[in-house]
Parts: structure tokens; sequence; C-alpha cells
């Protein structure tokens, strides 16, 4: 059999094409075998989580576990003559955590307030998009601006 006529041939031809295509399935497959499956980039990527302080007009600090807020509400008297509005709460009242990550919340109120609501809830397992916790600070011996 000649060179030529082995190109031409249908079974060559054949085998060739065959080879052909099992090598590019097997390059696909290796390629797809090494990337990372899109679950598991999701877990680990990050999200915020914000803890929000209410204007019930107390004072009070809200934590989390693990760290990474640690957010503080002073007390506010509507009532005390002055024209002064309540402070913007301080420290960080936002943190990122990765996400499936449990984060435990405590609030612990200044003297002269108590935790009238919250926090809610208590603990949340981070999720990607929205991640809150509530918290509303009533003064003991003043009025406050919500109840639940």
């Amino acid at each position: 059999m000649n060179t030529t006529s082995a190109r031409s041939s249908p079974t060559l031809r054949h085998v060739w094409r065959a080879t052909v295509v099992a090598t590019a399935a097997l390059a696909t497959a290796t390629a797809i075998g090494t990337a990372a499956p899109v679950s598991a980039q999701a877990a680990t990527t990050s999200s915020v989580v914000s803890a929000w302080t209410s204007d019930g007009w107390g004072g009070g600090t809200v934590v989390s576990s693990p760290a990474g807020i640690n957010c503080h509400q002073t007390a506010w008297d509507p009532y005390d003559g002055s024209d002064t509005w309540q402070s913007a709460p301080s420290g960080p009242c936002e943190a990122s955590f990765p996400v499936g990550t449990v984060v435990t919340f405590t609030a612990t109120p200044d003297p002269g307030s108590y935790v009238n609501y919250g926090p809610d809830p208590a603990s949340l397992t981070v999720r990607v998009g929205y991640n809150a916790t509530y918290v509303m600070f009533c003064p003991t011996d003043n009025l406050c601006s919500a109840w639940y």
C-alpha cells in the first residue's frame, strides 16, 4: 500500500477522526474536572452583615461572634430642650463574614437603658444578599419611641 492510497483510505480517515475526537473529548473532560464547582466558589465568598439599632432613645451595644461587629448607640432624650438629634451609632455596625458562617449577636444595654427588642435574629447563617439583625434599646426612666 502506498502512502497516497493510505491517506485517502476511508478506514484510515475514520481512525484519524476517531483519534482526534477522543483526544478533544479527553482534553475537555480534564478541563471540566479541574474547574471549581460553582457551589464551592460561592461558599468561599463573603457577605456583609449589619447590626441595626433602633431609635428607641436608649443606649447600648451590639456585638457579634465571631468578632467584627461592635456597634454602640448612645441614648438620646428628645425632651431635653436641646435641638440636637440622636447621634449615629459608633463602631463597626457592619462586617464581612464568609457565606455559611453562623454569626451570633449579643445586645448589652448602657446603664439607664434596657433591651426592648432583639437582637432579632439572635444568630444567623450568613448568605449572599441581605443579612441583618435588629435591636431596640429604650431608656428605663423615660418614654420609648416604640414597643414590641
